[in-house]
């Protein structure tokens, strides 16, 4: 079995199920930050900061996570951003967190029509209006950019609606196809890499779900984890059009 230098790790599903514990994860991690492997949680979820992740992983997981451990589509999104739309005003579909993450990037927030991008995240309180009004600035010109397209988002109360469901319905009013930063796509990989200095033959993605955490792996060249306690079920593996390069039914199946 290949020695990897760094992990990739999923959380929603991975790491924990909505606010059900995977001690089998918890233990996995440990070990990691015991052998003094490097790991970065590596999400989609863009309603918290890092900081905010790592607090959580810190609390009610007792897991060693710091900011530092934590990439999100969010960051992704802004590293985008800076690149290709310095000091442009934005219009945010997003919560609190996200928010605060773009205006302490320096941009200013425009939550009305005339906004120079569109950026769009899970917003479980958003109105019918303030989607109308996003979708009225992305006619106007705006570039559509969103931090991820995830159908579902695990919960425990089961599977809830995500932040794709939001993109769908403004793709189809606007006709206009998104900009995706999270994955199964590019973007986000690169920022995780970048972060830890290595490329993708040294690293390995671990995740529950094979249409993001897993094909972010196989689309792009990287060695793929993929592990049966979330989004992927066990019944469902034969029928995967690329298998990952490792299956396991929870990770105390893999050996560092």
């Amino acid at each position: 079995m290949k020695k990897y230098k760094a992990y990739l790790i999923d959380l929603d599903g991975t790491v924990y199920f909505g606010k059900r514990r995977i001690p089998t994860a918890e233990a996995f991690i440990k070990k990691l930050h015991e052998k003094e492997i490097p790991y970065l949680f590596m999400t989609n979820n863009a309603t918290k900061t890092p900081e905010e992740v790592a607090l959580n992983l810190q609390n009610n997981y007792h897991l060693p996570a710091e900011p530092k451990n934590v990439y999100t589509s969010s960051l992704a999104l802004i590293d985008y951003l800076n690149i290709h739309h310095p000091g442009q005003t934005v219009h945010v579909v997003g919560e609190p967190s996200f928010k605060k993450l773009i205006e302490n990037a320096g941009y200013q927030i425009d939550q009305t029509e005339n906004a120079q991008v569109v950026v769009q995240a899970l917003n479980r309180e958003v109105t019918y209006h303030e989607l109308a009004t996003a979708a009225n600035a992305i006619r106007q010109g705006a570039p559509f950019i969103v931090t991820n397209t995830d159908r579902r988002i695990p919960t425990e109360n089961g599977m809830m609606p995500s932040s794709g469901a939001l993109t769908a319905f403004i793709q189809y009013t606007t006709e206009v196809d998104p900009i995706i930063m999270g994955k199964p796509h590019r973007p986000i990989l690169e920022g995780c890499l970048h972060r830890l200095g290595l490329t993708i033959d040294e690293v390995l993605m671990v995740g529950d779900n094979y249409e993001t955490d897993i094909r972010v792996g196989i689309d792009n060249g990287m060695d793929t984890l993929l592990v049966l306690t979330g989004v992927t079920h066990p019944e469902d593996v034969a029928n995967l059009p690329i298998p990952p390069t490792y299956v396991v039914e929870d990770l105390s199946q893999w050996e560092l």
